[in-house]
């Protein structure tokens, strides 16, 4: 009893928002002279044929043509509509019962993303749209939120097989800075080392001739202690 209270109110709000002709929700709902409210097309198409003068298809007073109205309230009033009915399609969808027509949500709309009825489904705000089972709908759900888990699975791991790399790489920079240093260290030594010989080599080429070969004798000849001081023997 409780549920029907609920359930009353939302239906008089749609069939307030529904044109007596199409039986769908107002698109572009218009005015006519008599107070009653038709979707633009709808009345159009009923009106085909007709000049200036036509009659009302719901009390069948003559109106003219010329003085539709737009009717911007009620305009917001099939907002307001549609938003509650796809908000009672989701909520009831636990229950697979559709909150517009009480039948089993047995269709999923893919444009809108709501299970529906088969009533739904010919409705004007469905028709054109693609619809599929439910049961495959959720199937197709459980595969998506599958390969979702898996590629975030992946995305994780080679997140983390990016960091192992960076890090040995950065471990491997490091090393290899440590052996261009020293051998760095290396090089300076022995390019010290020669620049000193060098050095050395051009003092030596600036003495004199005989002070480098006076040098070089001593080196080959050294003055024995023992003969130096005494008289040649006769």
């Amino acid at each position: 009893f409780h549920r029907a209270e609920s359930i009353s109110p939302q239906r008089d709000l749609q069939e307030e928002a529904t044109c007596p002709v199409c039986l769908e929700y107002f698109t572009e709902p218009v005015t006519l002279e008599c107070g009653h409210n038709f979707c633009r097309a709808c009345i159009n198409q009923c009106w085909e044929g007709s000049n200036t003068a036509a009659s009302c298809p719901q009390c069948r007073e003559t109106v003219q043509q010329k003085n539709l109205r737009r009717n911007r309230q009620l305009a917001n009033v099939v907002e307001i509509a549609k938003r509650l009915s796809l908000q009672a399609a989701k909520g009831t969808g636990r229950d697979g019962v559709c909150g517009d027509h009480q039948e089993t949500l047995k269709l999923f709309c893919e444009e809108d993303q709501t299970p529906i009825c088969v009533i739904c489904r010919e409705s004007r705000a469905h028709h054109a749209h693609t619809v599929i089972p439910i049961q495959e709908a959720k199937q197709s759900e459980i595969g998506r939120q599958k390969i979702v888990s898996e590629f975030q699975q992946l995305r994780q791991f080679l997140e983390e097989q990016e960091r192992l790399l960076l890090a040995q790489l950065e471990k491997l920079h490091e090393a290899i800075v440590k052996i261009q240093n020293k051998n760095v260290s290396k090089l300076s030594e022995q390019i010290s080392r020669l620049s000193e010989l060098i050095s050395e080599m051009e003092g030596k080429c600036q003495k004199p001739a005989s002070e480098f070969l006076q040098v070089r004798l001593s080196e080959k000849h050294p003055i024995s202690p023992h003969r130096e001081g005494r008289a040649p023997e006769s």
